[in-house]
């Protein structure tokens, strides 16, 4: 039997499909914004000295610290969040406006755990590594995410923290330290429920940290609104929607999972196959629910 490969996905990039997937996820276009240029600067360091030397004649020289960074990027925030799918998105959209072809997307499976035997995870975090390096070769762009990212990164020194995790971390340390070299061609995106728990060496490695938070009641009623377009929901009906997926009972309101993998396919259920989707469909299912809840950061 074939071994099982230590990636969830390899996929060619720029990906039509994951642009498609851009357009669903509310505020893609203000993150990506945000994020963009200090990416560019991790993911592509001819362009960092090409900048130099138009605008200070090559003699900038912090382009050369900036250029000796970290490929990591680390984003962090509550579960359901958005921050796995934003990051393949952001992927995507940063090689297509680079018009770098032959460039692929990894993400890192818990495979790469391997059956808990002594020396398989650090063993699986090097080899998963060697993959990318493999497919960047000498010219191509490579892009990987982890997620889940506080399982397999998670900090040294935690009671709870065994030989073989510590193993795991130390080689993921060495293998984003040894990512250097290739000069801005791969790139390391980790996403991580709990910030907190990841190992402070890593923390100090990642030269950008983002965090995703749940919605805001705006943000809410803009989902909606995009979501249930084509059923002519009301401002009142809106609202609604927007006020029993807040906060209530003593929980958090509702994450963008939530509501899409959640509420909206339970909804559907109750009219499928036999009758068009109501508004009553919604309501009375995201009563009967209650948020995903907050994964604590300490």
């Amino acid at each position: 039997m074939a071994e099982a490969s230590v990636f969830d996905s390899e996929i060619p990039l720029p990906d039509e499909r994951l642009e498609a997937r851009a357009r669903t996820l509310l505020g893609f276009d203000a993150c990506y914004a945000r994020v963009k240029n200090h990416l560019r600067l991790m993911l592509g360091a001819d362009e960092l000295a090409a900048w130099n030397k138009r605008h200070h004649g090559g003699r900038l020289g912090l382009c050369d610290l900036i250029a000796d960074q970290y490929p990591l990027a680390i984003f962090h925030g509550d579960v359901g969040t958005g921050k796995s799918a934003f990051a393949e998105c952001i992927a995507n959209r940063l090689v297509t406006e680079a018009k770098a072809r032959d460039s692929v997307l990894f993400k890192l499976s818990n495979r790469v755990r391997g059956r808990g035997l002594v020396g398989q995870l650090g063993s699986g975090v090097l080899d998963a590594f060697q993959g990318v390096l493999a497919a960047a070769g000498k010219q191509r762009r490579a892009i990987l995410v982890i997620d889940e990212g506080d399982s397999l990164g998670a900090s040294r020194v935690q009671e709870q923290s065994h030989h073989e995790d510590k193993v795991g971390v130390n080689s993921l340390i060495q293998s984003i330290d040894d990512l250097r070299r290739l000069n801005g061609r791969v790139l390391v995106i980790l996403c991580t429920n709990r910030l907190s728990t990841i190992d402070p060496a890593l923390r100090r490695r990642a030269a950008l940290q983002e965090e995703f938070t749940r919605p805001t009641p705006e943000e809410r009623r803009a989902l909606f609104e995009m979501d249930m377009a084509g059923l002519g929901l009301g401002d009142e009906k809106l609202r609604r929607l927007v006020e029993i997926t807040g906060s209530r009972d003593g929980r958090p309101g509702w994450t963008y999972s939530d509501i899409r993998t959640r509420l909206y396919p339970a909804a559907l259920a109750r009219a499928f196959p036999d009758r068009g989707l109501r508004f009553d469909d919604l309501e009375e299912v995201a009563l009967s629910l209650h948020a995903s809840p907050a994964m604590e950061d300490l």
